[in-house]
Parts: structure tokens; C-alpha cells; sequence
């Protein structure tokens, strides 16, 4: 016999709302159901349309990554199958459009929301350029700060706009909305050379280095969110101590706030006070032509870093064989 649910919002069954959210959230599942359903005028303009990936935490279980909707999917869930290159198969996403989609999923503990870059309606353009700023490891919130700011100069410089946000974790994300005139590939050498420029303003503190062990304590401006890459969304949780947000600040308050300002108790709070992200997001852009052709000098990171690491590989085997 089912168990009765502890309640049910725009149709949907609720369950187990005391059980306790994650190790370290400091709230339950039913402080998650409530945050997602007061933010989700805010959130659901960044997931509408966009194939979802969830990031869920069962009870006892390690958190992972939902792509594929699991078999039991209610049927009025919209989705859309995409090919993964990766792993070489058809996957169907979920496509979070409304609030009983958005409440269905907060009963499936899905913490975390991450949309791709492109619309389910047009696979061959991302919307956006995301630069994601990741401190090193022991490094203060502001560091990642500065380096966000080395962005929105070469930004300047090139005619062009973003947006901030927290990434929740430690680090920042810059979003450049652009218009449908480039291609995934284009677009991807964009953000690879405004990352290059950021670099070159300050490399004492920032890196493009892909490899970890490369970064000598800078900074890394990660430029390798592109094509079918996601995102955390805006307003999304994070699995992270004290259950952090994702939260978009605009540039004037990124210095003077820290990420745990953000959290799923205290954002609901904060909403009339600040701006939506849509409103804080510059209308979409056309990307310069030199840009483009600049990124397309510069290597694929992951492809760069791919072949050091067999190139290492190789070197470890041969100087075992030789010893």
C-alpha cells in the first residue's frame, strides 16, 4: 500500500519532507521543497527550454548526476532526447518548464539544477558564454572575485557586456549572452580568447592552465563551457555546506558579499532587494570576427591537456621499463 503523502502542491505527492537533505545542508527536504517553490518565478526562466541535468542525494547515498529521466517520469514531464557524444548514446532530458515540474523534482531530492547552454529547439547555438572563475584550493571567495573583474575588462575591451553570479561553490561565473550568429565552434573560441585576454592582464593572478598541477596558486579562468556543456542555474542550490545558492549579485556588490551569504534559507529573503537574473542578463551580442578567429589559434584546453597526460603516461612507462 502507498504511503500517504505528507502533502501535495499543484498536483503534486509530497514525501518524507522531515528526512534530513544532506550531510552538512543543516536543513531538510522539506526546507528545499519550500526554497525551490519560492524562488521558482526567478529560477525557471533559466531552465525553460533547456535539456536539465540534476544533481540528486538519496538517503545514505552519495550525491550524483541525473541526465537520462529514470523510467517512473511522470508522463506531463516535458523531455527532449539528445545524442552524448560522450557516452555514445541517446539521452533523454527533462525539460524543467513550471512550477509542478520544478516541485516534482524537489521530491525527487534533486539539489542541484544544471541546463545547458542550448535550447532544446536549436542544438547547433549556445545562448551564452559562461567563463567560470575557480579559486585555488585554500584561496578566498575574493581572489575569484579580482579575476572576474580581469574578465568584465577584456569584455570592455572588446564592446561586450556580462553578467555575475556565485557559482555557489567558491567560485564566479560570467555569462555573455550572444546572439544565433555564431556557431558552437565559434563560440567556444570566443571564450577561450576572452579568456586568454583576462590572462594577459594580470598573470600573476590568473591561468587558462588546464592542468591542475599547472596552475602555480592562480586563479583559473575556465573557458571550456561550451557546446552541449550545463551550467548550475541562478537561484539553484549547491551540495555544500549549509546548502549554498547560486546567487547573481551584479558587478557593484561582488566584492562586498561571500558565498555562504547565499544560502537556501536566507535567498528567499533577498529577492525583492535584487534584481532577477533575466533583468541583470544584457541582451544578446554579436561576437567581433577577430575574436573569433584569435580563439581559433588558441588549443582546446581539454584536448591540450588529454595528450600531456599521454605524453606523460608514456614517459612513466618508459623510464619504468629503463630502470
Amino acid at each position: 500500500m502507498a504511503k500517504e503523502p505528507d502533502e501535495t502542491r499543484d498536483g503534486v505527492p509530497l514525501t518524507n519532507l522531515d528526512q534530513p537533505l544532506f550531510d552538512g545542508a543543516d536543513a531538510t527536504k522539506r526546507d528545499l521543497v519550500d526554497y525551490l517553490d519560492a524562488v521558482h518565478e526567478v529560477l525557471l526562466p533559466g531552465l525553460r527550454d533547456r535539456p536539465l541535468s540534476v544533481i540528486r542525494v538519496r538517503p545514505g547515498q552519495k550525491p550524483f548526476m541525473q541526465k537520462n529521466v529514470p523510467k517512473y517520469t511522470p508522463e506531463w514531464v516535458r523531455t527532449v532526447p539528445m545524442w552524448a557524444e560522450a557516452s555514445k548514446r541517446e539521452v533523454t532530458y527533462a525539460l524543467c518548464d513550471d512550477r509542478r515540474t520544478l516541485l516534482w523534482f524537489a521530491n525527487q531530492r534533486a539539489v542541484e539544477y544544471h541546463p545547458t547552454l542550448v535550447r532544446a529547439d536549436r542544438w547547433d547555438r549556445v545562448t551564452h558564454l559562461v567563463l567560470d572563475l575557480d579559486p585555488p584550493e585554500g584561496e578566498t571567495f575574493s581572489a575569484a572575485v579580482q579575476a572576474a573583474f580581469l574578465v568584465r575588462e577584456a569584455l570592455t575591451e572588446l564592446g561586450l557586456t556580462g553578467a555575475v553570479k556565485t557559482s555557489g561553490a567558491k567560485g564566479v561565473h560570467v555569462y555573455v549572452p550572444i546572439d544565433d550568429q555564431a556557431s558552437i565552434e565559434d563560440a567556444a573560441a570566443a571564450t577561450r580568447a576572452i579568456a586568454a585576454r583576462a590572462e594577459r592582464i594580470d598573470p600573476e593572478l590568473a591561468t587558462t592552465a588546464y592542468v591542475r598541477e599547472e596552475r602555480g596558486g592562480k586563479v583559473f579562468v575556465d573557458s571550456t563551457r561550451a557546446g552541449g556543456a550545463t551550467v548550475v542555474a541562478a537561484y539553484s542550490p549547491r551540495v555544500r555546506p549549509g546548502a549554498t545558492v547560486s546567487f547573481p549579485v551584479g558587478w557593484d556588490n561582488l566584492d562586498q558579499v561571500s558565498p555562504s551569504d547565499f544560502t537556501i534559507r536566507t535567498t528567499p529573503g533577498l529577492l525583492a532587494a535584487t534584481p532577477a537574473w533575466a533583468e541583470q542578463l544584457p541582451a544578446p551580442q554579436t561576437l567581433p570576427a577577430d575574436l573569433i578567429a584569435e580563439g581559433h589559434e588558441i588549443p582546446v584546453a581539454r584536448v591540450v591537456a588529454m595528450h600531456e597526460g599521454k605524453r606523460r603516461a608514456k614517459a612513466r612507462r618508459e623510464a619504468e621499463e629503463s630502470s
